[in-house]
């Protein structure tokens, strides 16, 4: 175990390093030091320096054995340190490139980069543990989720899961789920004191073997998510005839669908006041010009959206496209309908990328309800 240490300090290069260090070899104060009491001297330097060195990812023998080194190691003179320090800082300084550490650490550096079945495939022949820790890779989950997979387990699972989330993961995941759910979930924290870290361990190894059971899917939104974004594009006739068929074969799946369409008409619903002026920068004056006096010639809702963003924009600049809706005159529909979804289009980029958020339709009559 002469080296086993200093080659294993984890993660960064600067803990690598440490495995460079000769296995004998001579200090400034005349002290033959070894590699492992070399790592001793460094980590402490590097605590003490409020450094953040993940020893606990060492396993157990080589994290007792540095404790137990450090505990022999007394006083060490400036000179020594000075020359441990200087070798330390050369080896380092000749790293082009860190690896991570084993077929475990390269899986977690692959994670998202190679398929699900070849990650699953290299676990299993190597013998790597399945999911490095487990933890991580339910934090990671999104809340709804999160909610869903708590909502299956007992309270007691329930309530170590919401302990182990950070703060904000957590409240996220209750407000996913329902009154009565949530209010026994975090009562049963009170009683999580007792908790082993193996028994976390188990827990998380157990949720997390679930999320990997579930069947891989092909598509990320759900098909009233999808076919929505279809008919968001195409035109209004199209998508009106496709709705009304939607209506007589599935009215539940039709219902999925108009949820996830994003019109012109609905701008004024579901568009915030303070994201008109980031629309309006983004959005070519002339369809915008366009798009409006189109909208002012048809119905009541598109109307009310047209206004709504006149209102929300500089009184220059609505004053100014007020004038060139005058001068333009009656648009085309062919070519209304594609100012309007230049419009879109802006929304649709800027809500992807989360610059900005739609608001839920009708929030304002849920909420007084």
């Amino acid at each position: 175990m002469q080296n086993d240490l200093t080659l294993a300090l984890p993660s960064a290069s600067t803990m690598d390093t440490l495995g460079g260090f000769d296995a004998m070899a001579p200090a400034s104060s005349g002290k033959i030091l070894d590699g492992k009491a070399k790592a001793a001297i460094v980590v402490r330097l590097l605590l003490n320096e409020g450094a953040d060195i993940a020893i606990e990812e060492l396993s157990d023998k080589m994290q007792a054995a540095l404790t137990q080194q450090m505990g022999r190691m007394g006083l060490v003179d400036r000179d020594t340190l000075h020359s441990v320090v200087n070798e330390f800082a050369e080896i380092l300084d000749n790293i082009g490139l860190s690896f991570p550490n084993g077929l475990a650490g390269a899986l977690s550096a692959m994670e998202g980069k190679i398929s699900r079945q070849t990650e699953r495939r290299l676990r299993k022949e190597a013998g790597v543990r399945q999911f490095g820790n487990p933890w991580e890779r339910l934090r990671a989950l999104p809340a709804k989720e999160l909610a869903e997979l708590a909502e299956a387990e007992s309270t007691e699972v329930a309530a170590v899961m919401l302990s182990k989330l950070d703060t904000a993961k957590a409240a996220e995941m209750l407000g996913h789920m329902a009154g009565p759910v949530a209010r026994r979930i975090t009562y049963a924290v009170r009683f999580t004191s007792s908790v082993t870290p193996d028994t976390v361990d188990r827990i998380g190894l157990s949720l997390a073997a679930q999320i990997e059971a579930r069947p891989e899917i092909a598509f990320d939104e759900t098909p009233g998510e999808r076919i929505g974004a279809i008919l968001t594009q195409s035109v209004a006739a199209k998508r009106e005839e496709v709705l009304t068929a939607l209506d007589e074969e599935d009215e539940e799946f039709a219902s999925d669908v108009r949820k996830s369409i994003f019109t012109f008409a609905i701008i004024h619903q579901r568009v915030s006041m303070i994201d008109v002026p980031r629309i309006i920068r983004l959005v070519p004056q002339p369809d915008l010009v366009t798009a409006f006096a189109f909208a002012f010639a048809n119905g009541e809702d598109e109307q009310e959206s047209a206004e709504f963003m006149l209102s929300n924009m500089s009184g220059r600049m609505a004053n100014n496209i007020r004038d060139e809706i005058t001068d333009l005159g009656k648009v085309k529909t062919a070519a209304g309908e594609a100012a309007m979804s230049a419009v879109i289009n802006v929304m649709r980029e800027l809500v992807q990328s989360g610059e900005m958020e739609l608001r839920v339709q009708n929030e304002e009559e849920d909420g007084d309800t």
